[in-house]
């Protein structure tokens, strides 16, 4: 049985820190209002908008975009704003009057992808990084504190930070889990297999999936090319009606790159669904630039995109995403018999690898290497645990023609 118990405290903060949660919480109303706008409707609740994906394809980039929130919480203010318009629509259909929802009390959902809990803190993800105020201690004994968020029978799950006005002071509502009973044993006598997708992201394909799936850049970059000839053609014009239209061709393209990314997201998700996978795998992203510099902006733009719509879309169908280092990935051979690395390993699109011969597309290769990466990890972190038993755990990398195995890491026939 799941048990769960919540906690409030007062955040001990500085007064840069507490400038920082201020500017957040004023960027985050700004999603949450944006978003309650766009699914609002005075004239009929029939047209308002209650789909969250629907409502965050729609949102997600352009609030992006228009703040300096990280992506989750720009996700959190979105679900926020979408479950209140739903609650106001069922009091609608009843007959009671309703208005569109308002946002204005200092308020954020934090998870623990924006969050990182511990005992006595929390770091918190602001618009000016990272912020760790402490934890208030409470002066009377016992409190649901200490009986909940002190004891390690207790796990973090989300919160809620808001601002007090009167009180001139931010405090954390935390939430905690505790498995108990049958559930809880077998939860500490082993751990569950996973499955893993691992995706290569690259120019000639946008992406490889592990299980030798190609979303080629063919389509993507010709229509780049085309989208930038037109621009040009309109900026030696030099006129009013140029600049118009100009204008309504950015909106065009911005439209289009993003139902784009949408839809690739969209099989990616699907691709991990139909392979029964239940980790989807990305190389980290970060100086993506000096690692593919035959990249344009709107390669890297894709990337970024595509990572960001898959990180929302998989949670909801059961998959998680994660990404690993993405050191000699593309060098390495993903034969688990061999890990040869070398940087002459690839030639353009081919791999041939120096030592044992295996030759294949080097983009599957990288997507393979990408998904092991996961598995060695999350398997040697379970080894690793003082919880994890025998730390027998497996993790499979879902292939063409089969499975490679975290722990044993043995061949398939074929691969």
């Amino acid at each position: 049985m799941e048990v769960r118990r919540t906690a409030v405290v007062k955040l001990d903060l500085s007064d840069e820190q507490r400038d920082a949660l201020h500017r957040t919480a004023e960027q985050y109303l700004y999603c949450a209002n944006r978003t309650a706008d766009y699914c609002w409707s005075d004239t009929s609740y029939t047209e308002c908008r209650t789909n969250k994906r629907e409502v965050r394809d729609a949102l997600y980039a352009d609030l992006r975009e228009e703040t300096d929130l990280q992506a989750q919480l720009v996700q959190a203010a979105i679900k926020r704003a979408v479950e209140a318009v739903k609650a106001c629509v069922e009091r609608w259909k009843k007959g009671q009057r309703v208005s569109r929802p308002t946002f204005t009390a200092e308020t954020m959902d934090y998870d623990a992808r924006s969050a990182t809990f511990y005992r006595n803190k929390v770091s918190l993800a602001t618009v000016e990084g990272r912020v760790e105020p402490s934890f208030v201690l409470p002066a009377d004994s016992p409190t649901p504190y200490e009986r909940y968020i002190l004891s390690e029978d207790y796990e973090f799950r989300e919160s809620t930070v808001r601002y007090d006005v009167v009180d001139d002071e931010f405090y954390i509502q935390l939430s905690t889990r505790r498995i108990d009973g049958d559930a809880e044993v077998s939860a500490d006598a082993g751990h569950p297999d996973q499955t893993v997708l691992g995706i290569d992201l690259g120019v000639n394909s946008l992406a490889v999936s592990s299980t030798g799936t190609f979303w080629q850049g063919d389509d993507y970059d010709h229509w780049c090319r085309e989208f930038e000839k037109r621009r040009g053609e309109m900026q030696q014009r030099g006129t009013q009606a140029a600049h118009n239209a100009l204008l309504r061709l950015g909106k065009r393209e911005e439209a289009w790159r993003k139902q784009y990314i949408h839809t690739v997201a969209n099989e990616l998700v699907t691709e991990a669904l139909t392979h029964d996978c239940d980790v989807i795998a990305f190389e980290d992203l970060t100086d993506i630039r000096d690692r593919l510099p035959q990249a344009t902006w709107h390669h890297v733009w894709a990337f970024r995109r595509l990572v960001e719509y898959v990180s929302y879309k998989a949670p909801e169908q059961g998959v998680s995403v994660e990404q690993v280092e993405p050191n000699h990935t593309s060098q390495r051979c993903s034969r688990t018999d061999c890990g040869f690395t070398h940087e002459d390993n690839r030639h353009g699109e081919h791999f041939e690898c120096q030592k044992c011969g295996y030759e294949v597309n080097a983009d599957y290769n990288g997507a393979k290497n990408i998904g092991l990466r996961y598995a060695r990890k999350r398997t040697h972190r379970l080894r690793s645990s003082p919880k994890s038993g025998s730390g027998d755990a497996e993790v499979d990398l879902r292939i063409t023609g089969g499975t490679l195995n975290g722990k044993s890491h043995r061949q398939i026939a074929g691969d």
